[in-house]
């Protein structure tokens, strides 16, 4: 079978080759559109599989010869979709050990969604300091931004992270509260590993992609305090809506950055 990008699946309904007894056979029947591309139906396969949790963060996933004999499809197939799930940060490669799920408590992927940087350049670990953890009602923004109805259960988290020293972030977070259940100030203040690790190991919920908002604002009475700057000084707003697997949104997030030392970077491609 040629495993390039014009591998295409012509119909589930009428084809009765090998490829249509892996699609009949593997996890998600049925949920991949008819004339999409063999790999890409491959990686959405393998997809399905991390969301139900068949292989959690940190666990290495069957090799590329296992998957291939699983979806009855070349091994250039099911690569082809792992190079997919590798530059989209779902898996990491490891050369001669395998394919693993990716985890927000690698080095690499701990700080992909915080963008801050030290105009100085120097590495700069955020210390942080948890004001607030508390269940209340979603309000309506909140609840349509997490996908729920309005007076669903959520958890509230405060918190602000300070860079060399001094309070740079205040950020106010919102997550749903049935996937959260149990989480509290202690548990929070207690862990000092990246927050999205945290999440992952205690609630099996891995963030996987995210969106955001920027614009600027001056610092109010209150956020001037927290984050000992003056009345009046401008500050980077951040909203951040992040994504597990199959675009459920889990975490709304509110950040305002002081930039006087420190500035935001992205890269384009």
């Amino acid at each position: 079978m040629n495993p390039s990008s014009t591998d295409v699946q012509p119909s589930v309904q009428n084809n009765t080759s090998s490829t249509t007894t892996a699609l009949g056979t593997g996890p998600g029947t049925g949920a991949t559109p008819a004339f999409s591309p063999l790999y890409q139906q491959i990686k959405n396969l393998i997809l399905r599989s991390l969301e139900e949790g068949e292989w959690k963060p940190g666990d290495v996933i069957p090799s590329e010869q296992d998957l291939a004999a699983r979806f009855k499809v070349s091994q250039g197939t099911v690569r082809k979709a792992i190079d997919e799930l590798a530059s989209d940060n779902l898996v990491v490669r490891r050369q001669g050990k395998g394919t693993y799920v990716a985890t927000h408590a690698e080095r690499h992927i701990q700080y992909r969604f915080l963008r801050l940087q030290s105009d100085a350049g120097e590495d700069d670990p955020a210390q942080r300091a948890i004001i607030e953890c508390k269940r209340q009602r979603a309000s309506a923004d909140v609840a349509r931004l997490l996908a729920l109805r309005s007076g669903d259960p959520v958890i509230f988290v405060r918190r602000v992270l300070s860079m060399q020293g001094a309070p740079t972030i205040l950020e106010d977070i919102w997550l749903p509260g049935l996937p959260f259940k149990g989480l509290s100030l202690e548990a929070l203040s207690s862990d000092r590993g990246p927050m999205y690790a945290f999440f992952e190991r205690e609630f099996g919920v891995r963030m996987v992609r995210a969106d955001e908002k920027i614009k600027a604002v001056a610092a109010t009475e209150d956020l001037a305090h927290l984050l000992v700057t003056p009345i009046g000084h401008p500050l980077l707003s951040v909203e951040r809506t992040s994504y597990t697997y199959n675009d459920v949104p889990m975490e709304l997030r509110r950040g305002l950055y002081r930039t006087d030392t420190h500035h935001y970077k992205n890269e384009l491609n």
